[in-house]
Order: C-alpha cells, then sequence, then structure tokens
C-alpha cells in the first residue's frame, strides 16, 4: 500500500450501504481497504456476502471489532465509514475514537446513521425516543449534504438520509434565493435497498413487485431532519409535509418538491437559481429536461429539474439512495476532509437498464 493511501475500516460491513462503500473504496485512486467489520459475518469471507465485489476484494474476510482497534492504534491516520445501524453507530465510532486519541493516532470518521444528523442530543431523544450515547461528540461532526457546507470547520462528518438528501438538493437552494414561501410539500418514492438488508414484510418481493404504497406520511424521521439542516445552511426556518412512498424497485429516490412562489420567478428562472447554487458542484446536474431515475442510479450524481406554473414551483429531483444518498455521500465527505478533489473515485456515469 503507498504512503499516499489511506487504510480504511467500515462498520457495520454487511449491509447494502457497507456494499457499496467497499466498491467505492475498491476504485478509489487513494484509499485502501484495511478491514470490514461485521459483528454477525466476522471471519467469513466478504464475497460470501457481496459476491459481485469478488473481483476486488478477493479472499478478505469480515474482520472483529477488535482488530480494527489495533489497526486504528498502530496506523499513523486511518478512516472509519461507518454504516452500522442508527442507535449503535455512535458509541461504536466513540469507542475508535477514544482508542485513537489514546494511541495517538489520527482518526477520520464519516457516518452514513442518523447519530449524528442532529446538532444536540435533545433534538436527537426527541426523534429517536432515546438518549444519545455519545453526546460530548455531536459537536466534532458536519451534517449536510456536502455541497451546502462550503465550509467546514470540524474532524468528521455525517450523511444526511437518503430521502433528506434527496429533498434537500432541491429545497435549499430554493430558501437560499428567497424564490418560495418557507411551506413545502413532499412526495418522494424510494427503492427496496432503503429498507436495508433483513427482509421485512414491506420489502418482501410480493408485496413490492409490481406495488407503490405511502408510509408513516407526515411524521416520517427525515422531516424534522430536513427542517433542521435547510435551517442550518441557509438560517430561514422552513414547514415541512413530507409523504414517503415505498416503490417496485431496487435503487433510487425521485422526488417531487412544491412550494408556493413568493416572486414572479418563471422556469428558466428557477433552473438558473438551481444552475447558479452549484455551479462547481461536480455531482450536481441540473437540466430543462425532467430527471428519469433509471439515469442516475447507480452513480454517485444527482439530477434536478424544475417547473413553475400558476405561482407554483416543482423541483423534481433524482438520487441513488445507496449512493449520492449514502455511500457517495459518505465518501465525498470523506475526500473533502481529508483534502482531495471531492469527486475523487466518484464519477462513474450511471450503469443505465437497472
Amino acid at each position: 500500500m503507498s504512503v499516499e493511501n489511506w487504510p480504511v475500516i467500515i462498520l457495520g460491513g454487511s449491509g447494502y450501504v457497507a456494499g457499496e462503500m467497499l466498491r467505492l473504496v475498491a476504485g478509489h485512486p487513494q484509499l485502501a481497504l484495511a478491514a470490514s467489520v461485521s459483528s454477525s459475518q466476522a471471519g467469513e469471507p466478504i464475497a460470501a456476502s457481496f459476491p459481485h465485489l469478488k473481483p476486488a476484494v478477493g479472499d478478505a474476510r469480515f474482520a472483529t471489532l477488535g482488530e480494527a482497534e489495533a489497526l486504528i492504534e498502530s496506523e499513523a491516520h486511518s478512516i472509519l465509514l461507518s454504516a452500522a445501524p442508527h442507535g449503535e453507530s455512535a458509541g461504536l465510532i466513540g469507542q475508535m475514537i477514544d482508542r485513537a486519541k489514546a494511541a495517538g493516532t489520527e482518526l477520520t470518521v464519516v457516518d452514513a446513521s442518523a447519530d449524528f444528523r442532529f446538532a444536540d442530543a435533545d433534538a436527537f431523544k426527541a426523534v429517536y425516543g432515546k438518549p444519545h450515547p455519545r453526546p460530548e461528540l455531536l459537536l466534532e461532526f458536519t451534517c449536510a449534504v456536502p455541497e451546502h457546507a462550503p465550509a467546514v470547520k470540524t474532524a468528521h462528518a455525517c450523511q444526511p438520509g437518503c430521502f433528506a438528501t434527496s429533498m434537500l438538493l432541491g429545497i435549499v437552494p430554493l430558501v437560499a434565493a428567497g424564490l418560495v414561501e418557507p411551506t413545502f410539500y413532499v412526495s418522494a418514492i424510494t427503492g427496496s435497498t432503503g429498507a436495508g438488508r433483513k427482509a421485512r414484510d414491506t420489502t418482501h418481493h410480493p408485496l413490492r413487485q409490481s406495488n407503490l404504497f405511502a408510509y408513516q406520511p407526515l411524521v416520517h424521521r427525515h422531516q424534522p431532519e430536513v427542517a433542521a439542516l435547510t435551517k442550518a445552511a441557509t438560517g430561514q426556518a422552513i414547514e415541512l409535509n413530507f409523504v414517503p412512498h415505498s416503490g417496485p424497485f431496487a435503487r433510487g429516490i425521485h422526488a417531487t418538491i412544491f412550494a408556493p412562489l413568493a416572486t414572479t420567478a418563471t422556469s428558466d428562472d428557477v433552473l438558473e437559481t438551481l444552475t447558479q447554487y452549484y455551479r462547481g458542484a461536480p455531482l450536481v446536474e441540473v437540466d430543462p429536461e425532467l430527471p428519469f431515475m433509471k439515469d442516475i442510479a447507480g452513480s454517485c450524481y444527482a439530477s434536478l429539474s424544475a417547473r413553475v406554473e400558476n405561482g407554483t414551483v416543482v423541483v423534481c429531483s433524482s438520487i441513488d439512495n445507496l449512493l449520492k444518498g449514502a455511500a457517495g455521500g459518505c465518501l465525498q465527505w470523506l475526500n473533502r476532509l481529508v483534502g482531495l478533489p471531492e469527486a475523487t473515485g466518484l464519477t462513474a456515469p450511471a450503469a443505465g437498464w437497472l
């Protein structure tokens, strides 16, 4: 391994998001997998859980938490990507940070869970119904869509949720430009991989295929997350009314975002606002044509478009839930934290026809 390659440890290594982290790390020019930790699969071949990754991971096996801790103590600077479950990730991350501090080594952390998405412990408890496991670490993390936080002063970062990312990409530029009244209505559809690897009634194939249904309307946990992160990015409070849906496909999110205009802006004006806001953002594409989800599924890109009619603006936002909404967003954050161009290793186009 070159001295220019950072060793990467992945937590929660056998889940879907971790699988995409493994794939992205394998294709990244300055990262090298050091360990993928799985409490349920420790010692088992990684390729047994992810056969499609066999060319990238070879005979590598899942590691134990103790093996990962030893790596953190021995490496001068290591990377920790957490795909551990909500409520568990912060405790594991805190344990790793403690070990690095005790050993005098450097550790850079990016978390894909919800554990560092709120700036204070009370907000976390209000949404998740339990105390935060490591509240003293909250101020060490920045949570935002990477494009919405140009200056980062913390050592670590946290990627917003997949639904939240799709919404924030459309909402934040409109609020920042003062184009809309601060009341949003969002209908968004996600693929079945968003429910994780463990089978549930709502992800069972006979129920999910050729089907479409809403769940947790107006009370989904991403609703307060989007409101909080919009205010952090723009300084303005919003009201959000969000209805998520489960779609009959494996990956991708398509969000339709509605808001009343506060100006006489036209469709062209809104498209220009989005274009200017994301100028220089290599992973966000703004197009006059409405996005097709299959054109971005399997990539780390986001696709946005907009229309205005009768005093209402509609922004359509499409992302891959596992990539731009999770693993890809985490690698984008990691690039920034270690001083690399943010799109390093993330620019492969979508596969198409998924």
